[in-house]
């Protein structure tokens, strides 16, 4: 073995590296974090609507179903997919792609880098639910007759899609276009 110099940064003196060493170690961290931060989301107020002193509750799913019974048929499409759909979807290709990078079977081809480029795609796009309620909040804030304030699943939200952009953000494109490679062989 012929052990050569390992490049260093010229600004900070770090050692360079050409793959990033143990990404799909963070990508199943992030992807875990993000699955936490998920959970509490859905199982806590999104927003607490207060109308002339009776204050309301409502979780992401609990959102969907008063839109729906309000006629707002669109909205809460929107909302569903935005943030049931979109998020759960995430998780599994992130996932997916996780295993594929293991067992370099799962997807074949070109599809792992397309995969890729869409979840970080959408999670340019996945912060819009926390900033519709905070402009809700921002907006609806008359003492006398209504407030929006947002709830703790607001945070645990906002919480599971940086979790989520960080660990699509962590894969090493390389390795997968390493199994593409293989696939070809």
């Amino acid at each position: 073995m012929h052990d050569r110099p390992v490049p260093q940064c010229l600004r900070c003196g770090r050692a360079l590296h050409a793959r990033k060493p143990q990404s799909l170690q963070k990508v199943w961290a992030w992807l875990l974090a993000g699955l936490v931060a998920y959970i509490p989301a859905n199982i806590y107020p999104m927003l607490i609507t207060r109308n002339f002193g009776k204050d309301l509750e409502s979780t992401i799913v609990g959102g969907v179903i008063d839109l729906v019974h309000h006629g707002s048929y669109g909205v809460a499409l929107i909302v569903f997919v935005a943030s049931v759909v979109i998020p759960i979807g995430k998780f599994i290709a992130i996932a997916y792609l996780a295993i594929s990078e293991q067992s370099a079977t799962v997807i074949r081809g070109h599809g792992r880098q397309q995969l890729l480029e869409v979840v970080e795609f959408i999670g340019r796009w996945s912060m819009i639910d926390v900033f519709v309620v905070a402009i809700l909040a921002a907006l609806v804030q008359f003492d006398f007759a209504a407030t929006v304030n947002p709830g703790i699943a607001a945070i645990s939200f906002a919480l599971s899609v940086a979790f989520t952009m960080l660990a699509a953000q962590s894969f090493d494109s390389k390795t997968v276009w390493d199994a593409y490679e293989a696939d070809d062989t």
